[in-house]
């Protein structure tokens, strides 16, 4: 999720356990900082293979076995300033340490219950796990968070950082049951259409848990629609694409070149769900993404580029590109989905 979200989280935890009323402060700024700090894994990139960030964002500072040792490296970089600075409450190194292990946990797992994808059990495993849960941004998850956290070091008072966790945990918690609703929504607007469902994805679309991505495979084509789940359920209909096929897609690329190794690194990241653009036929898109989300604008993709090939230079990379741009009347029409 978004920094602040994961700021916020881990500092509740830490102040949950700063049982001094001194401490509550200090338990809020550690707990903030150790909820943020696996996310610096986003300055692992490089200039020359631009996929190697989708590697390692998520990777190994996520993982649930490498918790003891980025807290251990929070706590002794807390130390010092802790220790001390202007902060009346002096801390020990353990109880340091124990403030940041409980706000680094926090992170893989709120992480995880999002549609990215995150390593629980790097080097153990690879597979990234989605729970699709909540929005990477949800302003109802995070803002009542912010104030109980505040309230709890204003007022230097462990029960508003507990009722904050508790209200995070249990938000977290109904966003498994929109997953449901979202899952026999998705398989009856399947049979509607006589159509045989071989794989999902289901994810709730930017800063809401009302409008969920509804995505679907059948018959080498993936459906994209949305819908909105109050009280009732009410589709927002959408359209299909055809699923990648390299062979068919690109029959010019040699299947030991860099690019098609980097075609096979983005379907990793992207769980397969990829497509060939519709206004670029050169680009490989990532479909679960998009500016509105019954809509097929991808918001990242791969370029291949024939021309490299052609050239001779079978070591080049692919392009990754970003589209973030939400124009006025996609933004109305997002609007009008959610209200």
């Amino acid at each position: 999720m978004d920094p602040l979200s994961q700021a916020s989280l881990g500092a509740s935890l830490s102040q949950s356990f700063a049982r001094d009323r001194s401490k509550q402060v200090s338990a809020l700024i550690i707990g903030a900082m150790a909820g943020m700090a696996p996310d610096l894994d986003v300055f692992i990139n490089s200039d020359h293979d631009p996929l190697l960030f989708l590697e390692y964002h998520r990777q190994f500072t996520h993982s649930l076995v490498f918790i003891p040792i980025g807290a251990l490296i929070c706590a002794m970089i807390f130390y010092p300033f802790i220790r001390f600075s202007w902060v009346k409450s002096k801390l020990s190194f353990a109880q340091i340490y124990l403030f940041s292990f409980l706000a680094y946990a926090t992170h893989g797992l709120l992480d995880a219950c999002t549609s990215y994808g995150t390593q629980l059990f790097w080097p153990f495993s690879t597979e990234r796990f989605a729970w699709n849960t909540v929005s990477i941004i949800d302003p109802l998850f995070t803002l009542p968070l912010i104030i109980f956290i505040l309230f709890a070091a204003v007022r230097k008072n462990v029960v508003y950082a507990r009722f904050g966790f508790a209200y995070a945990v249990i938000f977290l918690s109904l966003g498994v049951l929109q997953n449901q609703r979202a899952e026999k929504a998705i398989y009856e607007l399947a049979q509607q259409r006589g159509h045989q469902i071989e794989r999902t994805h289901l994810k709730p679309s930017f800063g809401n848990r009302h409008v969920w991505k509804l995505i679907y495979e059948y018959d080498g084509r993936y459906y994209i629609d949305a819908v909105k789940l109050l009280w009732d359920v009410k589709y927002i209909e959408g359209s299909s694409i055809r699923k990648l096929d390299v062979k068919r897609d690109f029959p010019w690329l040699p299947v030991d070149s860099q690019q098609a190794k980097d075609i096979e690194r983005f379907r990793w990241f992207s769980d397969g769900f990829l497509v060939v653009g519709v206004d670029d036929k050169r680009m490989i898109n990532d479909v679960r993404y998009s500016l509105l989300p019954n809509s097929m604008n991808p918001m990242w993709g791969i370029e291949v580029n024939k021309r490299l090939i052609d050239d001779g230079d079978s070591d080049a990379h692919v392009f990754f590109e970003t589209n973030n741009n939400l124009d006025e009347n996609a933004k109305k029409r997002f609007l009008e989905m959610l209200f």
